[in-house]
């Protein structure tokens, strides 16, 4: 999938059908001059259903379809005869898929499961016909019920990448090389920020024919959390990981510093992040001789009690069959529990 097919964000018009109209047909055959009422029911508008799939893994299917509207039901006959119903329109969508109210913004509901299928716009209910109306003092009733108006909104469908492990850092702190070293993705890599502009999922391969799955997302900057940079864009791709994998390059000034912001940008956005299983992997480690190596362990030992870190370098292949078989452990443990 190339960068430009990953669409994680829509706004669609939807409208169910509306219910058809009752009949007020009278009986009327040879030698039955004034028969009773025989007017049937309209039919059902056609419903809007939004169906998980867990074939699907981005939105791009519906980046131009900007109105979804169902079938009208069709209106009563004689005899009786009920309208058939309008034909209702399904909506698929990959599983962790969202989907607001454009209007209040409010969350409707979410699709995490493969055939989950949700109602978004209800058809109108067909009117009686006038069969229903007959009575004693009424016996030729020459109304029928018109059928229920439908249902339109619009609505925002908004993606949630469901990966395993995400991969939070700044941006250039080698996510995407990692990703590329470890799984057959192949995201676009360059040096400059911001190179990685949407979300790019890789599965890693574990051993006895074990997988995971893990997320590069977009590089975060101080202030991501308010909507600076790419903000809120990327922050909910993270929501959906059981396991934080925060990136730091061995080069960088501070790494303590990094951490603590990618850290409270996270807090900020969803205080619930801060729950997570996390590890810090300081990339780029070749250009660490042993003894600076021997250094930044005793400064790490110090500033990161209880938070397990490892060194790693995509490029020279170092330290990566121990970063899966850390991250397979702590994700194991998180089934577990």
């Amino acid at each position: 999938m190339t960068e430009g097919n990953f669409v994680d964000y829509v706004k669609i018009y939807v409208a169910s059908g509306k219910g058809g109209k009752g009949s007020t047909h009278l009986h009327r055959e040879k030698f039955i001059e004034k028969g009773g009422p025989d007017g049937g029911d309209g039919g059902r508008g056609g419903h809007v259903y939004v169906v998980g799939n867990e074939g699907l893994w981005t939105l791009f299917h519906l980046k131009f379809a900007r109105h979804i509207k169902a079938s009208h039901g069709g209106d009563g006959g004689g005899s009786r005869s009920t309208g058939s119903d309008g034909q209702d329109k399904y909506i698929e969508v990959p599983l962790g898929t969202v989907v607001k109210d454009k209007e209040t913004g409010e969350v409707l509901f979410e699709i995490t499961d493969h055939g989950e299928k949700r109602i978004i716009a209800e058809g109108g209910k067909g009117g009686l016909g006038n069969w229903h109306f007959r009575s004693s003092t009424n016996q030729t009733p020459r109304y029928s019920q018109p059928g229920l108006p439908s249902q339109e909104m619009d609505i925002i469908l908004e993606l949630k990448v469901l990966a395993d492990v995400g991969l939070v850092g700044f941006p250039n702190a080698g996510k995407s090389t990692l990703l590329s070293v470890l799984t057959s993705a192949k995201p676009k890599i360059a040096d400059y920020p911001f190179t990685t502009l949407k979300p790019n999922l890789g599965i890693v391969a574990y051993r006895d024919f074990q997988s995971f799955v893990i997320a590069d997302i977009p590089g975060i900057i101080e202030g991501a959390a308010e909507g600076k940079g790419l903000g809120h864009y990327f922050l909910r791709h993270i929501e959906r990981n059981s396991t934080l994998l925060f990136l730091v390059p061995a080069d960088a000034e501070d790494i303590k510093k990094e951490y603590d912001i990618l850290l409270d940008e996270l807090r900020r956005y969803n205080p619930e992040m801060l729950d997570k299983d996390r590890l810090l992997v300081v990339s780029k480690s070749d250009m660490l001789d042993e003894e600076l190596k021997g250094e930044l362990k005793e400064q790490l030992d110090k500033e990161f009690k209880g938070t397990p870190y490892m060194f790693i370098s995509s490029v020279a292949q170092q330290g990566l069959t121990e970063l899966k078989d850390t991250l397979w452990k702590m994700l194991n443990a998180e089934v577990k529990s």
